[in-house]
């Protein structure tokens, strides 16, 4: 799987993890930076934790009180990683999907997991309830699934169960492969 940077030169495919918080995708992603390079001989992938950047590059102008968290600025985040997604080989985790240009990756990878595992994830981190309630919610209902399924064409989404670590597994080789 590569992908023609603007020049017409081939380079590495961009993937995207997305899902609710507490599905796995920082699990993912470690695994998949390591992995990859040993197993395909690729080098050059870059994992970017969005969530990180976001914080320390400052890319938000408010920050929500109530869950502690900045609320990112969508213009801000987007100008900050073109340089990187122009190049390609990037590997970005977020939680949220719908605000990146389509044209940036070549595989959407959504993770979903089933409640009772997510509940147990979320109140391990420490989560107060209102937001461990607010993601539970989010994956019930599918909302970002729902994101993937209206950002992207489906050809270059692929939806993993992330709920044990069998299935971690599993999705490694399954991505693995994909690309």
């Amino acid at each position: 799987m590569e992908s023609n940077n603007p020049e017409g030169q081939k380079t590495l495919p961009n993937i995207l993890v997305t899902g609710t918080p507490g599905v796995g995708k920082t699990s993912l992603c470690s695994l998949l930076e390591s992995q990859l390079p040993e197993d395909y001989d690729i080098h050059g992938f870059q994992y970017v934790k969005l969530a990180e950047l976001v914080k320390t590059k400052k890319l938000y102008k408010t920050w929500n009180e109530e869950h502690d968290v900045p609320e990112f600025d969508e213009d801000m985040v987007c100008d900050e990683l073109e340089p990187l997604m122009a190049a390609g080989g990037v590997i970005l985790e977020f939680h949220s999907c719908d605000f990146f240009p389509e044209r940036w990756f070549q595989l959407v990878v959504l993770l979903r997991c089933d409640n009772t595992n997510l509940f147990d994830r979320l109140q391990e981190r420490g989560y107060k309830q209102n937001k461990i309630d607010e993601n539970i919610e989010c994956e019930i209902f599918g909302e970002l699934a729902e994101e993937v399924k209206e950002s992207y064409k489906p050809e270059i989404c692929m939806e993993l169960q992330s709920s044990s670590v069998e299935q971690m597994q599993e999705n490694l080789e399954t991505v693995s492969k994909r690309i």
